[in-house]
């Protein structure tokens, strides 16, 4: 039966480089995708492109395709990125330099556009369509209004196809779903169409496989359960999707690379950031995680079958980043004799103290690191605490003002000379703006995403 080798070349914005390199060169596959985008990404971009209108997409698109396109490009491999963030142009125009570069007479680079609506926001409310806040249920953003700074929609696998259908050996696009990057070309080598029924859960099937392996070393022994008996994972590999046209997937990695993958990291990923397996909603179909099966067929290869889902939403996600404040932290540590001791006694200062000066702030978090810093309220406090060799303690408060974040800030840097005898600092934290987030929804008509194909003459 026909199948395609997809490979996962990176989770995140600063993800590793050399193992998207050893797909290229070792994994057989067709297609590498990158995924560089998290929640707040855009928020950040849009601040960098309002400074300089040439900037605003991720950065490592630059150094990452100088390593790989003399890989791809001789062995016929494309790439799908999301790296144009807030500015696909752009991030497309340095692609195609780096082509140059490498004098790829020839080549072609797709960009899709469209998921930014920020400068469409008031058209839509006019239409009478309400931003109502998934979290918080707060109806519309009237609240934020004046401190929006990014509005990009969840867009799906439609114009990343239509790129590939016109031959683009790099697709890059903003801020499209994760795993729209692996749909993509799974739906143009197989000829899946959405409007079809009889693709329903085929395309399903390609969302969980985006899905599972979108967080790269995810699905092949990292964030897992299993870290003790992960080898050699400093040279971890990153998945490869081995898709076939029934909608059958295996998941695997190249032959002798770091890593695992087995049964359960790949449930452990299938799990990860869903709230409700049996709909798994994404801008390109409904997969329904409680229908497959999970089989491991032989070392290092996953078998996943099954999956049912239901046609797509009629609206799509929109993440609203606005402008919410600065935050100013401070990090201090207390050695033995009487760690805890000397760290509760800092607390008690740093709140006599915000107290006398008058500092303000809106939230004021103290963790002591070591104790509760992950935990939370339901860490467990040692007996014997100052037998410890010694404690931190995180200082960090939410303001309106950067004038306001600065003077938390120093009153932690104060504990330096003020503190208990051994009081550690390191480099002082810069106050730094907060950028909050407005999880919403957008109907689908009201998205209008394009692509275009440049080409290396």
């Amino acid at each position: 039966m026909r199948y395609i080798r997809v490979g996962a070349g990176s989770a995140y914005w600063g993800d590793m480089l050399d193992p998207a390199v050893e797909l290229a060169e070792k994994g057989n596959v067709q297609y590498l995708a990158f995924d560089h985008l998290a929640e707040l990404t855009l928020a950040i971009l849009q601040r960098m492109k309002r400074r300089d209108s040439s900037r605003g997409y991720i950065p490592d698109i630059v150094p990452w395709m100088k390593a790989l396109l003399p890989l791809t490009s001789k062995k016929g491999v494309k790439i799908l990125t999301n790296a144009g963030g807030a500015n696909p142009v752009q991030a497309g125009l340095e692609v195609i330099k780096v082509a140059r570069d490498l004098r790829l007479t020839g080549f072609k680079v797709g960009i899709v556009e469209g998921d930014d609506i920020l400068h469409r926001l008031e058209d839509i409310r006019a239409l009478g369509w309400k931003f109502t806040n998934l979290d918080t249920g707060e109806e519309d953003i009237e609240s934020i209004q004046d401190r929006i700074v990014s509005a990009n929609v969840y867009i799906g696998a439609d114009e990343l196809v239509k790129a590939l259908e016109e031959e683009a050996d790099v697709v890059v696009a903003g801020r499209c779903s994760d795993n729209a990057l692996y749909v993509a070309p799974i739906m143009h080598e197989f000829g899946w169409q959405f409007d079809h029924p009889a693709y329903v859960d085929k395309i399903a099937a390609a969302i969980t496989v985006g899905h599972i392996v979108e967080c790269t070393l995810g699905c092949t022994g990292g964030m897992s359960n299993l870290w003790p008996v992960v080898e050699n994972s400093h040279r971890i590999g990153f998945p490869i999707a081995e898709v076939y046209e029934n909608g059958d997937a295996v998941i695997t990695k190249v032959e002798d690379s770091g890593g695992m993958v087995c049964e359960w990291t790949v449930k452990e990923h299938l799990l990860y950031e869903v709230h409700d397996p049996a709909n798994y909603i994404m801008p390109d179909g409904i997969a329904d995680f409680t229908t497959l099966t999970i089989m491991e067929e032989s070392p290092n290869r996953v078998r996943i079958r099954g999956v049912k889902g239901k046609p797509r939403p009629d609206t799509l996600k929109v993440c609203i980043g606005y402008e919410d404040g600065f935050i100013g932290e401070g990090l201090i540590f207390f050695p033995w004799p009487q760690a805890l001791d000397k760290a509760r006694w800092a607390e008690k200062w740093l709140r006599n103290r915000i107290e006398y000066t008058g500092a303000q702030f809106q939230e004021l978090r103290i963790d002591y690191v070591g104790i509760n810093m992950l935990a939370g309220e339901t860490a467990k406090w040692p007996e014997n605490g100052n037998g410890m060799n010694e404690v931190g303690l995180r200082v960090v408060a939410r303001t309106r003002t950067y004038k306001e974040a600065d003077a938390i800030r120093r009153e932690v840097t104060h504990l330096w000379l003020a503190g208990p005898i051994g009081t550690s600092f390191g480099v002082p934290f810069t106050p730094r703006p907060v950028v909050a987030l407005w999880p919403t929804l957008v109907p689908r008509e009201m998205v209008k995403t394009t692509s275009f194909v440049m080409e290396v003459m």
